[in-house]
Protein backbone atom coordinates (compact mmCIF):
# COMPACT_ATOMS: atom_id res chain seq x y z
CA UNK A 1 0.00 0.00 0.00
CA UNK A 2 2.04 3.18 -0.88
CA UNK A 3 0.30 6.96 -0.18
CA UNK A 4 -0.08 10.39 -1.32
CA UNK A 5 0.71 12.98 0.69
CA UNK A 6 0.53 16.51 1.06
CA UNK A 7 2.36 17.13 4.64
CA UNK A 8 0.74 20.20 5.66
CA UNK A 9 -2.57 18.89 4.95
CA UNK A 10 -3.26 15.46 4.59
CA UNK A 11 -2.45 11.95 3.87
CA UNK A 12 -3.55 10.01 0.74
CA UNK A 13 -2.97 5.90 1.06
CA UNK A 14 -3.30 4.66 -2.24
CA UNK A 15 -4.52 0.63 -2.17
CA UNK A 16 -2.45 -1.79 -4.35
CA UNK A 17 -2.29 -5.70 -3.95
CA UNK A 18 -5.96 -5.89 -2.99
CA UNK A 19 -5.75 -3.73 -0.04
CA UNK A 20 -9.31 -2.78 0.60
CA UNK A 21 -10.67 0.65 2.15
CA UNK A 22 -11.65 -2.38 5.10
CA UNK A 23 -8.23 -3.00 5.56
CA UNK A 24 -7.33 0.60 6.15
CA UNK A 25 -9.70 1.11 8.93
CA UNK A 26 -8.37 -2.01 10.52
CA UNK A 27 -4.90 -0.33 10.53
CA UNK A 28 -6.18 3.00 12.14
CA UNK A 29 -8.26 0.62 14.70
CA UNK A 30 -5.63 -0.71 15.93
CA UNK A 31 -3.16 1.88 16.31
CA UNK A 32 -5.97 3.98 17.90
CA UNK A 33 -6.62 0.74 20.15
CA UNK A 34 -2.73 1.11 21.47
CA UNK A 35 -3.17 5.08 22.08
CA UNK A 36 -6.53 7.30 23.15
CA UNK A 37 -8.83 4.94 20.70
CA UNK A 38 -10.06 8.53 19.04
CA UNK A 39 -12.57 8.25 16.64
CA UNK A 40 -11.48 9.03 12.96
CA UNK A 41 -13.50 9.00 9.80
CA UNK A 42 -11.62 7.54 6.42
CA UNK A 43 -12.93 9.01 2.76
CA UNK A 44 -12.60 6.94 -0.58
CA UNK A 45 -12.15 9.51 -2.77
CA UNK A 46 -12.39 6.60 -5.46
CA UNK A 47 -16.27 7.44 -4.66
CA UNK A 48 -16.23 10.58 -5.93
CA UNK A 49 -15.00 9.61 -9.09
CA UNK A 50 -17.33 7.01 -9.56
CA UNK A 51 -20.42 9.24 -8.50
CA UNK A 52 -19.19 11.87 -11.13
CA UNK A 53 -19.02 9.23 -13.50
CA UNK A 54 -22.40 8.46 -12.88
CA UNK A 55 -23.54 11.80 -12.68
CA UNK A 56 -22.55 12.12 -16.60
CA UNK A 57 -24.18 9.21 -17.47
CA UNK A 58 -27.54 9.92 -15.98
CA UNK A 59 -27.98 13.58 -16.34
CA UNK A 60 -25.37 14.88 -18.83
CA UNK A 61 -26.75 18.30 -19.75
CA UNK A 62 -26.76 18.99 -16.20
CA UNK A 63 -23.91 20.79 -15.21
CA UNK A 64 -22.80 20.17 -11.24
CA UNK A 65 -22.07 23.14 -8.76
CA UNK A 66 -20.76 21.50 -6.08
CA UNK A 67 -22.49 23.12 -2.71
CA UNK A 68 -18.74 23.50 -0.15
CA UNK A 69 -21.18 23.62 2.92
CA UNK A 70 -21.97 20.22 1.91
CA UNK A 71 -18.07 18.72 2.83
CA UNK A 72 -15.02 21.11 2.77
CA UNK A 73 -12.41 18.93 2.95
CA UNK A 74 -9.78 19.89 1.10
CA UNK A 75 -9.11 16.73 -0.91
CA UNK A 76 -12.51 16.91 -1.56
CA UNK A 77 -12.19 20.25 -3.35
CA UNK A 78 -9.00 19.36 -4.98
CA UNK A 79 -10.21 16.50 -6.45
CA UNK A 80 -13.90 17.94 -7.80
CA UNK A 81 -12.11 21.11 -9.00
CA UNK A 82 -9.81 18.76 -11.03
CA UNK A 83 -12.60 17.07 -12.36
CA UNK A 84 -14.25 20.38 -13.79
CA UNK A 85 -17.02 21.22 -11.48
CA UNK A 86 -18.25 24.30 -10.56
CA UNK A 87 -18.76 25.50 -7.09
CA UNK A 88 -21.60 27.11 -5.04
CA UNK A 89 -20.05 29.36 -1.75
CA UNK A 90 -22.18 30.93 1.09
CA UNK A 91 -19.42 32.91 2.77
CA UNK A 92 -15.50 34.77 2.48
CA UNK A 93 -14.41 31.36 3.69
CA UNK A 94 -15.53 28.91 1.42
CA UNK A 95 -15.28 31.19 -1.47
CA UNK A 96 -11.70 32.07 -0.42
CA UNK A 97 -11.32 27.91 0.01
CA UNK A 98 -12.24 27.16 -3.91
CA UNK A 99 -9.88 30.00 -5.25
CA UNK A 100 -7.53 28.97 -3.77
CA UNK A 101 -7.50 26.25 -4.99
CA UNK A 102 -8.04 27.50 -8.26
CA UNK A 103 -11.39 27.22 -9.40
CA UNK A 104 -11.91 29.90 -12.02
CA UNK A 105 -14.38 32.82 -10.82
CA UNK A 106 -17.10 31.99 -13.76
CA UNK A 107 -17.64 28.58 -12.22
CA UNK A 108 -18.48 29.79 -8.76
CA UNK A 109 -21.88 30.92 -7.85
CA UNK A 110 -22.55 32.45 -4.85
CA UNK A 111 -25.56 31.97 -2.63
CA UNK A 112 -27.07 33.38 0.80
CA UNK A 113 -30.22 35.11 1.23
CA UNK A 114 -28.29 37.93 3.52
CA UNK A 115 -24.88 38.53 2.44
CA UNK A 116 -22.52 40.08 4.46
CA UNK A 117 -20.83 43.54 2.90
CA UNK A 118 -17.28 41.94 3.00
CA UNK A 119 -19.01 38.71 1.21
CA UNK A 120 -19.97 40.63 -2.02
CA UNK A 121 -16.48 42.68 -1.74
CA UNK A 122 -14.17 39.58 -1.65
CA UNK A 123 -16.93 38.69 -4.89
CA UNK A 124 -16.22 41.61 -6.83
CA UNK A 125 -12.34 42.03 -5.61
CA UNK A 126 -11.85 38.17 -7.09
CA UNK A 127 -14.48 39.13 -10.34
CA UNK A 128 -16.70 35.89 -9.04
CA UNK A 129 -19.72 37.70 -11.12
CA UNK A 130 -22.66 35.46 -10.56
CA UNK A 131 -24.66 35.95 -7.45
CA UNK A 132 -27.70 34.56 -6.05
CA UNK A 133 -30.89 37.47 -4.97
CA UNK A 134 -34.28 36.93 -4.04
CA UNK A 135 -35.08 40.69 -2.71
CA UNK A 136 -35.07 43.98 -3.55
CA UNK A 137 -32.51 45.19 -0.08
CA UNK A 138 -30.00 42.27 -1.72
CA UNK A 139 -30.58 44.41 -5.11
CA UNK A 140 -29.33 47.76 -3.41
CA UNK A 141 -26.64 46.20 -1.79
CA UNK A 142 -25.07 44.17 -5.19
CA UNK A 143 -25.93 47.59 -7.07
CA UNK A 144 -23.48 49.36 -4.77
CA UNK A 145 -20.86 46.74 -3.92
CA UNK A 146 -20.86 44.87 -7.17
CA UNK A 147 -22.37 46.50 -9.89
CA UNK A 148 -21.16 44.18 -12.72
CA UNK A 149 -22.89 41.01 -10.94
CA UNK A 150 -24.56 38.47 -12.97
CA UNK A 151 -27.75 37.49 -10.87
CA UNK A 152 -29.86 34.96 -10.41
CA UNK A 153 -33.14 35.38 -9.49
CA UNK A 154 -34.15 32.79 -6.36
CA UNK A 155 -37.47 31.27 -7.45
CA UNK A 156 -39.50 30.54 -4.50
CA UNK A 157 -41.15 26.62 -4.89
CA UNK A 158 -44.10 25.19 -2.58
CA UNK A 159 -41.95 21.72 -2.33
CA UNK A 160 -39.32 24.16 -0.51
CA UNK A 161 -41.81 25.94 0.89
CA UNK A 162 -43.64 22.22 2.59
CA UNK A 163 -39.92 21.06 4.19
CA UNK A 164 -38.70 24.08 5.66
CA UNK A 165 -42.38 25.42 6.43
CA UNK A 166 -40.89 29.21 5.61
CA UNK A 167 -40.95 31.40 2.99
CA UNK A 168 -37.75 31.07 0.71
CA UNK A 169 -37.21 32.89 -2.61
CA UNK A 170 -39.16 35.17 -4.49
CA UNK A 171 -42.85 34.25 -5.41
CA UNK A 172 -43.47 34.73 -9.34
CA UNK A 173 -45.58 37.67 -9.18
CA UNK A 174 -42.67 38.98 -6.74
CA UNK A 175 -40.11 38.61 -9.96
CA UNK A 176 -40.97 41.05 -12.34
CA UNK A 177 -41.03 43.48 -9.75
CA UNK A 178 -37.74 42.74 -8.76
CA UNK A 179 -36.62 41.73 -12.42
CA UNK A 180 -37.24 45.87 -12.87
CA UNK A 181 -35.63 47.16 -10.05
CA UNK A 182 -32.65 45.86 -11.34
CA UNK A 183 -33.19 47.21 -14.18
CA UNK A 184 -33.24 50.37 -12.75
CA UNK A 185 -30.13 49.42 -11.00
CA UNK A 186 -28.23 48.90 -13.97
CA UNK A 187 -27.84 45.17 -12.70
CA UNK A 188 -27.65 42.27 -15.15
CA UNK A 189 -29.90 40.00 -14.52
CA UNK A 190 -28.93 36.27 -16.33
CA UNK A 191 -31.02 33.87 -15.02
CA UNK A 192 -33.55 31.63 -12.68
CA UNK A 193 -32.61 29.28 -10.02
CA UNK A 194 -34.79 27.14 -7.46
CA UNK A 195 -34.53 24.19 -5.02
CA UNK A 196 -36.43 20.96 -4.90
CA UNK A 197 -36.18 18.73 -1.87
CA UNK A 198 -34.75 15.35 -1.69
CA UNK A 199 -38.09 14.55 0.85
CA UNK A 200 -40.38 15.55 -2.62
CA UNK A 201 -42.90 12.85 -2.88
CA UNK A 202 -44.16 13.85 -6.37
CA UNK A 203 -40.94 14.90 -8.21
CA UNK A 204 -42.98 15.24 -11.44
CA UNK A 205 -45.43 17.72 -10.29
CA UNK A 206 -42.81 19.60 -8.50
CA UNK A 207 -40.47 20.25 -11.43
CA UNK A 208 -43.46 20.81 -13.68
CA UNK A 209 -44.64 23.64 -11.85
CA UNK A 210 -41.13 25.23 -10.66
CA UNK A 211 -40.13 24.58 -14.54
CA UNK A 212 -42.72 26.44 -15.57
CA UNK A 213 -42.52 29.03 -13.27
CA UNK A 214 -39.03 29.67 -14.32
CA UNK A 215 -39.64 29.71 -18.25
CA UNK A 216 -42.54 32.81 -16.96
CA UNK A 217 -39.67 34.80 -15.30
CA UNK A 218 -37.39 34.13 -18.11
CA UNK A 219 -39.64 35.78 -20.66
CA UNK A 220 -39.81 38.64 -18.34
CA UNK A 221 -36.51 39.09 -18.14
CA UNK A 222 -36.02 38.76 -22.36
CA UNK A 223 -38.87 41.38 -22.51
CA UNK A 224 -37.13 43.31 -20.20
CA UNK A 225 -33.77 43.19 -22.18
CA UNK A 226 -31.79 40.93 -20.01
CA UNK A 227 -29.99 37.91 -21.49
CA UNK A 228 -31.41 35.11 -19.99
CA UNK A 229 -28.74 31.99 -20.28
CA UNK A 230 -28.71 30.02 -16.98
CA UNK A 231 -30.99 27.93 -15.33
CA UNK A 232 -30.27 26.18 -11.95
CA UNK A 233 -32.48 23.61 -10.94
CA UNK A 234 -30.66 23.50 -7.35
CA UNK A 235 -30.22 20.71 -5.27
CA UNK A 236 -31.98 17.32 -3.98
CA UNK A 237 -29.56 14.74 -4.83
CA UNK A 238 -29.72 12.22 -1.98
CA UNK A 239 -26.48 10.11 -3.74
CA UNK A 240 -28.63 7.38 -5.13
CA UNK A 241 -28.56 6.69 -8.75
CA UNK A 242 -32.01 5.36 -8.61
CA UNK A 243 -33.16 9.04 -7.18
CA UNK A 244 -30.92 10.60 -9.93
CA UNK A 245 -33.02 8.19 -12.62
CA UNK A 246 -36.06 9.90 -11.37
CA UNK A 247 -35.31 13.17 -11.44
CA UNK A 248 -33.88 13.17 -14.77
CA UNK A 249 -37.20 11.33 -15.95
CA UNK A 250 -38.91 14.24 -14.30
CA UNK A 251 -36.23 16.68 -15.88
CA UNK A 252 -35.72 16.10 -19.44
CA UNK A 253 -38.86 16.15 -21.29
CA UNK A 254 -39.68 19.33 -19.45
CA UNK A 255 -36.28 20.69 -20.09
CA UNK A 256 -36.47 19.78 -24.01
CA UNK A 257 -40.41 21.42 -23.73
CA UNK A 258 -38.83 24.84 -21.85
CA UNK A 259 -35.30 25.23 -22.39
CA UNK A 260 -34.41 23.16 -25.32
CA UNK A 261 -30.68 22.75 -25.96
CA UNK A 262 -30.53 25.33 -29.17
CA UNK A 263 -31.54 27.74 -26.99
CA UNK A 264 -28.05 27.95 -25.60
CA UNK A 265 -29.40 28.22 -21.73
CA UNK A 266 -26.90 26.54 -19.79
CA UNK A 267 -28.63 24.12 -17.12
CA UNK A 268 -26.99 23.81 -13.69
CA UNK A 269 -27.66 21.55 -10.35
CA UNK A 270 -26.26 21.85 -7.14
CA UNK A 271 -25.13 17.60 -5.97
CA UNK A 272 -23.94 18.46 -2.38
CA UNK A 273 -24.94 15.11 -0.60
CA UNK A 274 -24.46 12.91 -4.19
CA UNK A 275 -20.64 13.00 -4.51
CA UNK A 276 -19.78 13.27 -1.06
CA UNK A 277 -22.21 11.06 1.48
CA UNK A 278 -20.73 7.62 0.50
CA UNK A 279 -17.39 8.75 0.69
CA UNK A 280 -16.97 9.36 4.43
CA UNK A 281 -17.13 6.15 6.95
CA UNK A 282 -16.67 7.72 10.31
CA UNK A 283 -15.14 4.75 13.07
CA UNK A 284 -16.21 5.65 16.93
CA UNK A 285 -15.48 3.13 19.64
CA UNK A 286 -17.73 2.81 23.02
CA UNK A 287 -17.20 4.19 26.30
CA UNK A 288 -19.65 3.46 28.55
CA UNK A 289 -22.68 0.93 28.68
CA UNK A 290 -25.43 0.75 30.63
CA UNK A 291 -27.81 -2.06 30.91
CA UNK A 292 -31.80 -0.81 30.95
CA UNK A 293 -33.81 -3.78 32.29
CA UNK A 294 -37.10 -2.74 32.83
CA UNK A 295 -38.70 -5.36 34.68
CA UNK A 296 -35.72 -7.18 36.41
CA UNK A 297 -37.38 -7.52 39.99
CA UNK A 298 -39.74 -9.67 38.51
CA UNK A 299 -37.60 -12.33 37.02
CA UNK A 300 -37.25 -15.98 38.37
CA UNK A 301 -33.81 -17.05 38.91
CA UNK A 302 -32.19 -17.95 35.45
CA UNK A 303 -34.50 -16.62 33.89
CA UNK A 304 -34.07 -14.76 30.83
CA UNK A 305 -35.10 -10.81 30.54
CA UNK A 306 -36.46 -10.41 26.73
CA UNK A 307 -36.49 -6.90 27.37
CA UNK A 308 -33.12 -6.00 28.28
CA UNK A 309 -31.84 -3.21 26.26
CA UNK A 310 -28.36 -0.71 26.44
CA UNK A 311 -27.33 2.15 26.23
CA UNK A 312 -24.23 2.93 24.73
CA UNK A 313 -22.21 6.24 25.26
CA UNK A 314 -19.37 6.69 22.58
CA UNK A 315 -16.38 8.97 22.10
CA UNK A 316 -17.94 11.18 19.61
CA UNK A 317 -21.60 12.69 19.62
CA UNK A 318 -23.93 15.71 18.71
CA UNK A 319 -21.26 18.08 19.17
CA UNK A 320 -18.91 16.26 16.88
CA UNK A 321 -19.47 14.87 13.73
CA UNK A 322 -22.73 13.40 14.13
CA UNK A 323 -23.69 17.14 14.33
CA UNK A 324 -26.43 17.04 11.67
CA UNK A 325 -28.62 15.16 13.72
CA UNK A 326 -29.18 18.35 15.59
CA UNK A 327 -30.36 19.75 12.17
CA UNK A 328 -32.94 16.85 11.84
CA UNK A 329 -31.06 14.66 9.81
CA UNK A 330 -31.28 10.45 10.82
CA UNK A 331 -28.19 8.73 11.34
CA UNK A 332 -28.20 5.09 10.32
CA UNK A 333 -27.67 1.98 12.49
CA UNK A 334 -23.77 1.42 12.39
CA UNK A 335 -22.42 -2.21 12.04
CA UNK A 336 -19.86 -3.62 14.73
CA UNK A 337 -16.63 -3.97 13.51
CA UNK A 338 -15.23 -7.25 12.97
CA UNK A 339 -18.31 -8.91 13.88
CA UNK A 340 -19.67 -10.79 11.05
CA UNK A 341 -23.59 -11.55 12.89
CA UNK A 342 -24.88 -15.17 12.52
CA UNK A 343 -28.15 -15.83 12.42
CA UNK A 344 -28.68 -17.47 16.01
CA UNK A 345 -26.90 -14.59 17.99
CA UNK A 346 -29.08 -12.17 20.39
CA UNK A 347 -29.55 -8.71 19.12
CA UNK A 348 -31.18 -6.33 21.87
CA UNK A 349 -32.87 -3.00 21.98
CA UNK A 350 -29.67 -0.30 21.53
CA UNK A 351 -29.81 3.02 21.67
CA UNK A 352 -26.35 5.31 20.69
CA UNK A 353 -25.02 8.35 22.90
CA UNK A 354 -22.22 11.04 22.47
CA UNK A 355 -19.83 10.97 25.45
CA UNK A 356 -21.68 14.07 27.32
CA UNK A 357 -24.79 13.76 29.88
CA UNK A 358 -26.76 15.98 27.60
CA UNK A 359 -30.26 14.93 26.58
CA UNK A 360 -29.87 16.28 23.38
CA UNK A 361 -26.48 13.84 22.37
CA UNK A 362 -28.38 11.21 21.16
CA UNK A 363 -27.04 9.97 17.90
CA UNK A 364 -29.46 7.07 17.28
CA UNK A 365 -32.30 6.33 18.96
CA UNK A 366 -33.05 3.08 19.01
CA UNK A 367 -31.46 -0.11 16.75
CA UNK A 368 -30.82 -3.70 17.02
CA UNK A 369 -27.44 -4.29 18.13
CA UNK A 370 -25.43 -7.34 19.75
CA UNK A 371 -24.76 -7.16 23.29
CA UNK A 372 -21.59 -4.82 22.96
CA UNK A 373 -18.21 -4.31 25.64
CA UNK A 374 -16.69 -1.21 26.50
CA UNK A 375 -13.52 -0.60 23.78
CA UNK A 376 -15.62 -1.85 21.05
CA UNK A 377 -15.47 -0.10 17.49
CA UNK A 378 -18.89 0.88 15.72
CA UNK A 379 -18.87 1.70 11.85
CA UNK A 380 -20.88 4.71 10.20
CA UNK A 381 -21.24 4.81 6.87
CA UNK A 382 -22.44 7.42 4.53
CA UNK A 383 -20.85 10.36 6.75
CA UNK A 384 -20.03 12.82 4.02
CA UNK A 385 -22.29 15.36 4.92
CA UNK A 386 -21.57 15.16 8.42
CA UNK A 387 -19.86 17.02 11.35
CA UNK A 388 -18.61 19.43 8.54
CA UNK A 389 -16.24 21.21 10.28
CA UNK A 390 -15.24 18.28 11.97
CA UNK A 391 -14.17 16.66 8.15
CA UNK A 392 -10.92 19.02 7.67
CA UNK A 393 -7.59 17.67 7.64
CA UNK A 394 -4.78 16.13 9.94
CA UNK A 395 -2.68 19.17 10.69
CA UNK A 396 -4.73 20.17 13.90
CA UNK A 397 -5.36 18.12 17.30
CA UNK A 398 -8.60 19.64 17.71
CA UNK A 399 -10.19 18.78 14.29
CA UNK A 400 -11.37 14.70 13.65
CA UNK A 401 -8.22 13.19 11.87
CA UNK A 402 -9.34 11.66 8.44
CA UNK A 403 -7.15 9.15 6.38
CA UNK A 404 -8.31 9.24 2.88
CA UNK A 405 -8.12 6.35 0.21
CA UNK A 406 -7.93 6.17 -3.19
CA UNK A 407 -7.73 2.20 -5.34
CA UNK A 408 -4.88 2.32 -8.03
CA UNK A 409 -7.85 1.53 -10.61
CA UNK A 410 -9.31 4.53 -9.33
CA UNK A 411 -6.54 6.60 -9.28
CA UNK A 412 -5.62 5.92 -12.43
CA UNK A 413 -9.39 7.11 -13.66
CA UNK A 414 -8.80 9.89 -12.08
CA UNK A 415 -5.92 10.82 -13.78
CA UNK A 416 -7.64 9.71 -17.25
CA UNK A 417 -9.89 12.68 -16.29
CA UNK A 418 -7.78 15.27 -15.30
CA UNK A 419 -6.82 14.45 -11.97
CA UNK A 420 -3.05 14.38 -11.83
CA UNK A 421 0.06 14.38 -9.77
CA UNK A 422 1.53 17.76 -11.82
CA UNK A 423 -0.91 19.65 -12.46
CA UNK A 424 -4.42 20.43 -10.47
CA UNK A 425 -3.81 18.22 -7.52
CA UNK A 426 -0.32 20.64 -6.71
CA UNK A 427 0.20 19.14 -3.28
CA UNK A 428 0.45 15.28 -3.88
CA UNK A 429 3.92 13.28 -3.27
CA UNK A 430 4.67 9.60 -2.99
CA UNK A 431 5.09 7.98 0.66
CA UNK A 432 5.80 4.43 0.87
CA UNK A 433 3.14 1.91 3.06
CA UNK A 434 3.22 -1.62 4.23
CA UNK A 435 0.20 -3.86 3.25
Amino acid sequence: MKGLADKPNYIIELLEGGVTLEDVIDGHICEQTLVEKNAFAVGDLGALMRQHACWQSVVPRLQPYYPVKCNSSPAVIEVLASLGLGFVCASKAELSLVLEHGVPPENILLLGVFKQLTLIKHAAKNNVQHLVCESEAELSKIARLHPNAKLLLQLATEAHAAETSMAFGSSLKSCRHLLEAAKELGLEVVGVTFHVPSSCQDLQQAYTRSLSDARCVFDMGVDLGFNMNILDIGGGFTGSESQLTQVESAVRPLLDAYFPQLSGVQVLAQPGSFYVASAFSLAVSVVGKTVVTPHLDSLAPGENNEDTEFLYHMNEGVYGPFSCKLLGSSITAPSVHKHALCAEEAVYPSSLWGPSLDQLDQVVERCLLPELSVGDWLLFSNMGVCGLDEFSCLSSSSQLPVYYTVSTPDWYEMQEAGVALDSAVKNFSMLQYSA
